[in-house]
C-alpha cells in the first residue's frame, strides 16, 4: 500500500494529521522541491500540495506529471483557491476524454 504524503504550509496542512497522513510542513521554494523529491524517492503514491507551495515548484511537478507515481494532487490553502488545482484537473479531463467537459458553455 503506497503512503499519501501532505505537503504546504502548516496552518493549511496540520488537520491532515487527524486522517493519518505523513504531513510536511515547509517554509520556501526549496524546502518544498526536497520535500517532495523525498517522499516520491520513498514511494508515496499520491502527494497532496497546497496551491500556494505548488505555485513556487511548477517545474518539479511538471516532472512528476510525467511519471505513473506519485500522483500530485493540488488542494486550496486557507487562503483559500488560487484556481491552479482546478485549471489541472480541467487539463487532465480534457486529455482523457478529449474535451473540456468541465467549462460551463452555453452553446
Amino acid at each position: 500500500m503506497y503512503k499519501i504524503g501532505v505537503v504546504g504550509e502548516r496552518d493549511s496542512i496540520i488537520a491532515f494529521l487527524a486522517l493519518g497522513l505523513d504531513v510536511k510542513a515547509v517554509e520556501n521554494k526549496d524546502d518544498a522541491e526536497k520535500t517532495v523529491d523525498t517522499m516520491a524517492r520513498k514511494g508515496y503514491g499520491l502527494i497532496f500540495i497546497t496551491e500556494t507551495v505548488a505555485k513556487d515548484i511548477s517545474e518539479t511537478i511538471e516532472r512528476y506529471k510525467k511519471q505513473m507515481l506519485p500522483a500530485i494532487i493540488l488542494i486550496p490553502g486557507t487562503q483559500g483557491s488560487l484556481g491552479i488545482g482546478l485549471a489541472s484537473v480541467k487539463d487532465n479531463v480534457e486529455k482523457a476524454v478529449g474535451v473540456d467537459i468541465l467549462s460551463k458553455k452555453e452553446g
